[in-house]
Parts: C-alpha cells; structure tokens; sequence
C-alpha cells in the first residue's frame, strides 16, 4: 500500500516554477529518498505535503485516502511528521517541553510534565534517540537536538516522517547514529521521505530513490538498481566527475602562519599551543570531529574573537592585533562554517550580500553613495559565473536553497581574487554539482598560488583535496603529514589516539 501519493504537484512562486506537475509515491514502511540539486524543489514538494505551502494545483492522498492538507496540525493529524534541516525547537526550554509544546498533558489543569517524560523515555529507549529529558536545548549537541525533534513527531504518533536534509549539520557519527534510528523506525513499520543531495548517503540508507530536477520528477529507481553515477546524471542534467583531479604540488613560501596560539573561554574549547604553516600554491586541511577546537581556531583567524596569547602573520607582517575589516582588506577570504551566523544577511537582498565587506570601495561606491546599476551587474556576473539559482538578485539571501547561499558566500569571497583562503566547511549542505564547481574553484585558487586552510568534517573532501592533513582533538594539533593519511587511520587520530600508535 502507498503511505504517500501525489499526483501533478503544481507549485509556483512569482515568475519561479517550484514544482512542476511532479507524481510522487512512497510505499508503506520503506525509506524513500528524494535526492536532487540545491533549488530542485524537494523542500517545497515536502513542505506541501506537511502542509507548510499550499499547491497551485493537484492532489494528495495518505493510506489511499486524498486528503486535503490545510496546515501542519492537519498533517499531524493525518500522520505525518516533519524534521526540519533548520530546528524548529526553542533553546531555553528543555527536551521535555519542547516536545509536548502544543500536545500538553494535563491533570487537574495543571501541566503534568511526569507523564510526559515517561512517555518520551519509552520512546528513547525503543528507538535508540537517547537524550535526557530534563535538558536545555542550549546546552546539548547537534545531533541531539535532532533526535529531539524525532522524538517531537513519534509523540505525536506520526507514522510518515519527513526528513529534510538530516544530515546536513552532522558529524560522520552522528550521521551513522541517525542512519541506525532510521532502521529501527523502518522496522517498526514506519515510512520515511529522506530529502538529501548525498548520493554515498542515499545508497547507504534508502530503498527507492526519486530523483527531482528543476522541479521536474526525473525518475524513480530503486536501490538495487542505482549507482553514483548514474544518480549524479539524474541530478545534474550530465555528466558528474565524482573524483578530484588534482595538479601536481607546486608550493612556494609560507604565506599565512600561527605560531602558540592559545585561546581559553567559558564555552567551547579551548586551543593550546597552536602552531601552522600555510604555503602559497598549497591546500593545507584541518581534520577532527566537530567540537574539537575547529570553531574556535576559525574565529581567531579572523579575530571573531580574541586570543590569549601567540602571532599570526600573513607575508610575514603580524596580524594579530588586526581587526577582521583589516585582515580582509590585505587579501584574507573566508568561507565560513556557519553560512547564516557569519556569511549572510539573511533579510537583505542577494545583491547586497555579494559585495559585503566591499559596500563602500571603489566600484560599489562613489563620494559615500551606493552605486546601484554597477551592483546589480556585480551580481548578475556572479550568478551566471558561480550557477546561483533563486527568486533574483532583489530577494532576500533567505530565499535561496542552503546550497545557493554558500555558493553566493564563495562568489563573494573568490571573487575578490585574495591571496589567502580560510575555507571552513565549504561544501556543508550543497549537492553533487555544487560540490564539483566549489572543489575545482578551490583548485584554480591554489594553482594560482593562493594559500588554502580547509577546515572541513568530510574525509574523502580532506584526502581528495589537501596537499597536507593536520588533525586536530581536544584543542591540540595532534598529527601532521605531507602524504596522506588512509581513512582508518585519520579516524583513529580524529578520536584522539596518538599519531604513533596508528602509524
């Protein structure tokens, strides 16, 4: 039986066809990926089906009865649960009351927060999201906010989960975690829509696979029937290079260096001892698990935030006590690891994000008054250059797909020609295609002698691209080689076990 069927999802925006006739099915009790680029239209599909955005024209129908989804309480209703990529939760409530918000239990009048919790820990221990109840969102990790959120919609008893890029904001650890909840889930008897780009992901996880294009269904396959290549063809409209060519090294001096940095804080992790070396013409790569110090060290090198003690020079001139503004304006780029937090303005126009840091310098600007028309032609170079695909150059930076608005931050960034790049997770939440374009960027950077710090938690990214690996744990640069380390090894370093005990 199809837990889920829509037949001829018709979706518009503006000028902007989200969805386009598409015929979706799901059976019962299967995990079913949607996969496609960033700006396919699986979010929006999925969104109609939960009831967030109404379609133009079409129809749906739950268990094999069309139902007419009016908002997400009838979606609740109807069954369905949606995990959103960006946490619907609220971080000075705890798990407990997050969960019930809005499914309150009551006894008396009064909130029986007791009654709530035991159903919750049932729920944990059944489906393997352990989380503890009485816990502020705030002061716990990504991944289990995300359990949280799972654990929001099995208490409401949805059958149909919905998964919008899980994934995305999750360590290799967490990512296996959530593929075993996801098991259990499907052997319980429940259905799940997984929204991703990751084909290694897709393979590992789902039963069917429907491939989403411009917002056109391109097709369904099933697992047994698929391969990388071919899903990366489907998505992209041809064909994908999967692997990394790469130049031969050819580096020159040290450009950008840290020596004994050293940073300490009430929250987050503190960095001891600090010391690296970037050369021009070289990709030198970070790796470690989340949490390791990674955040801390990319502020620092930005002076998002202060440093206890140590020097960081760039062409040999000390740094330390410049201002971000300052470090920029010498030809440091960033690419940063939280694109909302610190690349975007999400409310103001696209334009205007693609010249942030340049607003008032010469063309942009004339006698302290924005110049509009050389602007706009900045970003429609840009987008035509960099494949940025959304509503317009007018619309807000938070219109655009995840995966659009880092390929807007790297337009910014690349585009100012600099001389050294702090890439921290550069290709986080984009698809196949968009990762290919932002792989070979970062390529042509580094053959034109431009000096590369890649911060990033993906492992075939760091052994593909980096000439050099430092790994980092607790804080510490643990180990260092020019040649790279094989995959089980640099997992082993990356949970902290010594250098010559790998070896």
């Amino acid at each position: 039986m199809k837990a889920v069927e829509m037949r001829g999802i018709h979706k518009e925006f503006g000028d902007t066809v989200a969805n386009d006739e598409i015929d979706f099915a799901v059976e019962a009790g299967e995990i079913h990926s949607l996969l496609g680029e960033n700006g396919a239209g699986k979010s929006t599909l999925m969104k109609i089906l939960f009831g967030l955005y109404s379609q133009d024209r079409g129809e749906v129908y739950i268990n094999g009865e069309k139902r007419s989804i009016e908002g997400p309480t009838t979606a609740i209703e109807a069954g369905l649960g949606m995990i959103h990529q960006h946490f619907m939760l609220v971080d000075r409530l705890t798990v407990v009351e997050n969960i019930i918000a809005g499914s309150e239990i009551t006894r008396r009048g009064m909130l029986d927060l007791g009654r709530a919790e035991e159903r919750i820990i049932e729920l944990s221990a059944e489906f393997g999201l352990e989380v503890d109840p009485s816990a502020r969102i705030e002061d716990i990790s990504v991944g289990e906010q995300q359990r949280v959120e799972i654990l929001k919609a099995l208490y409401r008893e949805a059958e149909i989960l919905i998964l919008d890029e899980p994934t995305a904001v999750l360590t290799p650890q967490e990512t296996e975690s959530l593929f075993e909840i996801m098991n259990r889930l499907r052997e319980d008897g429940r259905t799940i829509i997984f929204i991703t780009h990751k084909l290694d992901e897709t393979m590992e996880i789902a039963d069917n696979i429907t491939v989403l294009r411009d917002g056109q269904r391109v097709g369904t396959v099933s697992v047994e029937e698929a391969h990388p290549e071919k899903l990366a063809e489907m998505m992209v409209g041809r064909e994908v290079v999967l692997r990394v060519e790469k130049n031969p090294l050819s580096a020159g001096d040290s450009l950008f260096e840290v020596e004994n940095l050293a940073t300490s804080s009430a929250g987050g992790c503190d960095l001891q001892d600090i010391n690296i070396s970037v050369r021009e013409g070289e990709i030198l790569g970070l790796a470690g698990v989340e949490g390791n110090g990674q955040l801390e060290l990319e502020k620092s090198l930005l002076n998002l935030r202060g440093i206890d003690s140590g020097c960081i020079r760039f062409r040999g001139e000390d740094i330390t006590d410049l201002s971000t503004y300052e470090r920029r304006q010498r030809g440091i780029a960033h690419i940063p690891s939280d694109r909302l937090k610190r690349g975007l303005v999400a409310g103001f126009p696209l334009e205007w994000n693609l010249i942030l840091g340049s607003e008032w310098e010469n063309p942009f600007a004339a006698r302290g008054v924005l110049q509009k028309d050389i602007i706009t032609e900045h970003g429609r170079n840009l987008i035509e250059e960099f494949d940025i695909r959304g509503p317009g150059l007018n619309h807000p930076a938070s219109k655009l797909s995840g995966g659009n608005q880092q390929k807007a931050i790297i337009a910014r960034e690349l585009s100012r020609d600099p001389d050294f790049i702090l890439a921290a997770q550069p290709t986080r939440g984009v698809d196949v295609g968009a990762k290919e374009k932002i792989h070979n960027l970062l390529l042509e950077m580094r053959d034109k002698g431009r000096a590369i710090l890649l911060i990033s938690a993906e492992l075939d990214e760091l052994r593909s691209l980096s000439d050099r690996i430092l790994v980092i744990y607790e804080g510490n640069i643990i180990a260092s080689r020019e040649d790279n380390f094989a995959e089980e090894e640099l997992g082993m370093l990356m949970a902290g076990h010594r250098e010559e005990e790998v070896s």
